[in-house]
């Protein structure tokens, strides 16, 4: 029997702390973060026993409210920025181009040449420049400078392509420049090669259109008047003449109705909205290129033959990148980060000296009273990291305590939660008895 009488000690204590929970204990995990809770402060913000010994905390809290409100303004205006930047504003401005060439070394010929001479050359330069409304150009330079608030002259090209004279430059005579190959914008172009004969070059360049731009059809150009313009636009713009002409269906809005000229573009008397999209996809097309030809001159002094070139652009808005920049520099934010981290330290500590004080005071009011709550809050500290807040030990020195009807499957319950192995098990005492 010396077996069972081993493992009836455990049981017994598994059944008293089974036990004392079914008779109405308290869980003790909730409890404990229930109180570590309640003692967790915001960071900022100081007790009312502190703000109450400190007339200076009204202002404080004064100041804690104005930077809640400040903190919600910038959030707006971050997220207005934001919104703004998915859409640029943009500005319409005059892009110039100036085509010319320049050329070295084209003396007459000589017979025989002479030693050590330069081969004749020639330059073509293409620059351009977005003028300001009202700007008065320099008139000791040909080529006004750039302004760096706009972007480079590349920046407003997708694509350009120089075509040479293939008799006279049978290796190369087709020059292409991309904007998706190229590292960095450039503030203009120039073809450089060895030749002493005239002849006529021609420049094709290809908009980069940013949002993408198209060509409208001369049916739909004659409902819109409009030339190029984006999908978006041309969309709002066939909305906007549906409303005019009050072609939406009364009965069915879904539906508009097609007047001679939308049917001239879709070919159908009525037309649902959701189609409107795709319908007009067939009469969108890429905008044209430019095309420009210059004659490369090899006779005369300076820059020869230079021509200027107009084109309508959309620039970004000047405080778009400034914009930008608000919102990827996170520098201007260290210092407040800084300023919000000794803030949260100096509260911290007024937080200690404000226990501490709690402390010191209560011992000197009442010290009998003061030392016996704190040995009765130890003593139920020990017991709840113990878990033994629950057990009343003198009750479980009587007998009747295991008579309760909760005991029989309090121990079944224990008996089957352990391992069998060797006399431990269920019964495993029955052998050696």
């Amino acid at each position: 029997m010396s077996g069972r009488r081993e493992s009836l000690v455990p049981a017994a204590a598994a059944a008293a702390a089974v036990g004392a929970n079914s008779a109405g204990g308290v869980d003790l995990t909730p409890a404990a973060a229930r109180r570590n809770k309640k003692r967790k402060l915001p960071e900022k913000q100081l007790p009312d026993r502190v703000a109450a010994l400190l007339p200076e905390s009204a202002l404080y809290t004064q100041l804690l409210e104005f930077e809640s409100r400040v903190d919600a303004a910038l959030h707006r205006k971050k997220v207005d920025i934001q919104e703004a930047l998915k859409s640029p504003p943009a500005l319409q401005r005059t892009l110039r181009i100036y085509v010319f060439n320049t050329f070295a070394n084209q003396a007459p010929r000589t017979i025989p040449p002479p030693k050590n001479a330069e081969p004749p050359t020639w330059s073509l330069k293409i620059i351009g420049r977005v003028l300001e409304d009202g700007a008065e150009l320099d008139p000791a330079s040909v080529v006004p400078k750039h302004n760096p608030v706009y972007p480079k002259f590349s920046s407003f090209f997708k694509r350009v392509t120089i075509a040479l004279d293939p008799s006279l430059y049978p290796e190369n005579p087709l020059i292409i420049w991309e904007n998706a190959r190229s590292a960095a914008p450039q503030e203009g172009f120039e073809v450089k090669r060895k030749g002493d004969k005239e002849f006529s070059a021609n420049i094709r360049l290809e908009m980069n259109y940013n949002p993408e731009k198209f060509k409208l059809s001369q049916p739909l150009m004659e409902v819109l008047g409009v030339e190029v313009d984006t999908r978006s636009r041309v969309i709002a713009a066939l909305w906007q003449y549906i409303k005019a002409k009050k072609l939406q269906n009364p009965t069915d809005p879904s539906f508009f109705m097609c007047d001679p000229q939308l049917k001239k573009v879709f070919g159908e008397d009525k037309l649902r909205f959701a189609m409107l999209s795709q319908k007009i996809s067939q009469h969108l097309s890429p905008p044209p290129p430019i095309n420009l030809e210059h004659k490369i001159k090899l006779s005369g002094n300076g820059a020869h033959a230079s021509a200027c070139y107009d084109v309508i652009v959309d620039v970004p808005f000047p405080l778009q990148k400034e914009m930008s920049a608000f919102l990827a520099n996170t520098e201007k934010h260290k210092d407040i980060e800084a300023c919000d981290e000794v803030i949260s330290a100096s509260i911290k500590k007024i937080h200690e000296h404000r226990r501490r004080r709690a402390f010191f005071l209560g011992f000197s009011q009442s010290p009998v009273e003061f030392i016996n709550a704190l040995i009765a809050s130890q003593s139920k500290d020990l017991k709840l990291i113990a878990g033994e807040a629950n057990r009343n030990i003198e009750r479980e020195r009587r007998a009747d305590f295991y008579n309760q009807p909760w005991v029989e499957d309090a121990v079944i319950r224990y008996l089957n939660r352990k391992p069998a192995s060797g006399n431990e098990g269920p019964g495993g005492g029955a052998g050696g008895s």
